[in-house]
C-alpha cells in the first residue's frame, strides 16, 4: 500500500470566504488485490460528493479529449459498420463533447450525465438524460429509446463504487450484437511514465486488462479487443460484447506485455513507490531551490490531477503564486483544494512574466510550453514528473 495521507477531492475548488472554514479531507491509499492483481483505492466518497451536480470540468476545454473522441468516433466507422441512426449512448458524458463527433456521422445520439455538464450538453443540441446511470434508467431509457448499437464510457468507468451494477444496465441497453466501449487510465503506462497524480478520489480503480478481462467474465461480457491510446497519459480502450467471443490477438499481446513487465508483481509496485517518494522530494527541493533565488513560480493549468501532485507534494501559495486557466474556466476566482492556490487568467501570465512556470499538465507538456511561448511568455518552464527538470527554451 502507498499512502498520500489524507486529501481533499480533488475538483472541491474554494473560494476566498471558504480558505477560512474547515476543509474536509479523506483517506487516500492505494491497495492491490491479491485474488486479481487489480489496483484500487481503499476509501471510497459518496459519489454526489466526488461528482456534484456543480462539477466544475468540461471536457470541452481539453483539446487532447476532443482529439480523442474523433479517433474513436473514425475507429468505430471503421470496424463496425456504423450506419445511419444507430444509436450510440454515452455514459458520464459531461457536455457532450464525444457525441458530438458521432452526431457529425449521422447517428442518434444520448449522453447520460449527473452533473449540470448536461445541461450545457442539451443547449449544444445533445440530447442529455441529466441521472448517475443504473439499471432503472437503463430501462427506461431502452422503453424511450430503443437499444443502443454502441455504449461508450470513456475515462469514467474507473470512477464506479460498482462496476458489477453498471455493467448490469449496459446489459439491458446494448442491442444483443451491440459494442460496449470503455476507456481508463492505463496501469501500464501510468507506472511507466511515473503518473503519480491520476491517484485522486474520482479513480477508484486503475485498470490493467486481466483484471478487466475478469470483470467482464462475471458479467456476461467478454472483451474482443482491446488497444492502447495516448490519451490521459494513456489509456487503455477496450472492446466487449455480450456472450462468450474470441478475443483479438491484440488482446493476448497486451496481457502478454502486461505479464512481461512485472505489472502483477509485489517488487514492480515496491519500485514504483520508491520512485515516487523520490520524485516528490525532488519536486520539492527544486521549487525550494528556485524561491531562494527569490523568483516567482506560477502553475500552468489547474486540472484535477494536479491537485494530487500538490497536496502529495505539499505545494502551497508559499511556493506557488498562481495558477492559470483558459478564459472561460469555471475555476478562474477559485482556489486549489488543500493547497490554497488562487485560480487565474491565463493572460496574467503574460503581463507578470515570471521567472518560472510549473507544467500540472505535464503529460501534454509540448503542446502546452510550445502555445505558451506563441502567447508570449519569456520564462522558464518546469516539468514536474516523471523527475522534476527545467527547460529553458
Amino acid at each position: 500500500m502507498l499512502a498520500y495521507g489524507h486529501q481533499p477531492i480533488v475538483q472541491n475548488y474554494l473560494t476566498d470566504k471558504q480558505l477560512n472554514e474547515p476543509e474536509t479531507t479523506y483517506p487516500l491509499n492505494f491497495c492491490r488485490c491479491q485474488n486479481c492483481g487489480l489496483l484500487q483505492l481503499d476509501y471510497i466518497i459518496d459519489p454526489k460528493l466526488v461528482f456534484p451536480v456543480n462539477y466544475p470540468y468540461r471536457t470541452g476545454l481539453t483539446n487532447m479529449l476532443i482529439r480523442n473522441f474523433q479517433l474513436l468516433a473514425d475507429a468505430l466507422e471503421k470496424n463496425y459498420n456504423l450506419k445511419p441512426n444507430d444509436l450510440i449512448i454515452d455514459i458520464g458524458s459531461n457536455d457532450g463533447s464525444l457525441l458530438k463527433t458521432f452526431k457529425a456521422k449521422s447517428l442518434r445520439v444520448l449522453g447520460i450525465e449527473p452533473t449540470n455538464a448536461a445541461q450545457d450538453a442539451n443547449a449544444s443540441g445533445i440530447e442529455t438524460i441529466q441521472a448517475y446511470f443504473n439499471a432503472n434508467i437503463a430501462k427506461e431509457t431502452l422503453k424511450k429509446y430503443g437499444p443502443a448499437k454502441f455504449i461508450t464510457l470513456t475515462n469514467a468507468f474507473a470512477h464506479i463504487p460498482d462496476p458489477a451494477k453498471i455493467m448490469q444496465g449496459i446489459e439491458i441497453l446494448l442491442d444483443e450484437d451491440g459494442i460496449f466501449v470503455s476507456e481508463s487510465q492505463y496501469l501500464l503506462d501510468m507506472m511507466e511514465h511515473l503518473e503519480l497524480d491520476t491517484i485522486y478520489h474520482e479513480h477508484l480503480r486503475f485498470y490493467s486488462l486481466k483484471p478487466l478481462q475478469k470483470l467482464f467474465s462475471l458479467t456476461g461480457f467478454s472483451i474482443v479487443d482491446a488497444e492502447r491510446i495516448d490519451a490521459a497519459g494513456g489509456s487503455i480502450r477496450v472492446y466487449a460484447k455480450k456472450g462468450q467471443h474470441t478475443a483479438t490477438k491484440r488482446v493476448r499481446e497486451l496481457i502478454a506485455a502486461e505479464e512481461a513487465s512485472g505489472l502483477y508483481d509485489s517488487e514492480k509496485l515496491k519500485q514504483f513507490t520508491d520512485k515516487m517518494i523520490d520524485a516528490k522530494n525532488s519536486l520539492m527541493a527544486l521549487l525550494i531551490s528556485c524561491k531562494k533565488e527569490n523568483a516567482r513560480v506560477v502553475a500552468i493549468g489547474s486540472p484535477a490531477r494536479s491537485n494530487t501532485l500538490l497536496g502529495f507534494v505539499h505545494i502551497d501559495n508559499q511556493l506557488i503564486d498562481y495558477a492559470c486557466e483558459k478564459a472561460g474556466s469555471p475555476k478562474i476566482g477559485l482556489f486549489t483544494p488543500g493547497t490554497h492556490i488562487p485560480v487565474v487568467d491565463e493572460k496574467k501570465l503574460l503581463e507578470d512574466q515570471p521567472e518560472y512556470a510549473l507544467i500540472l499538465s505535464w503529460h501534454i507538456g509540448d503542446e502546452l510550453m510550445k502555445k505558451i511561448r506563441e502567447l508570449g511568455y519569456h520564462g522558464k518552464f518546469i516539468i514536474p514528473l516523471p523527475q522534476p527538470k527545467i527547460i529553458k527554451k
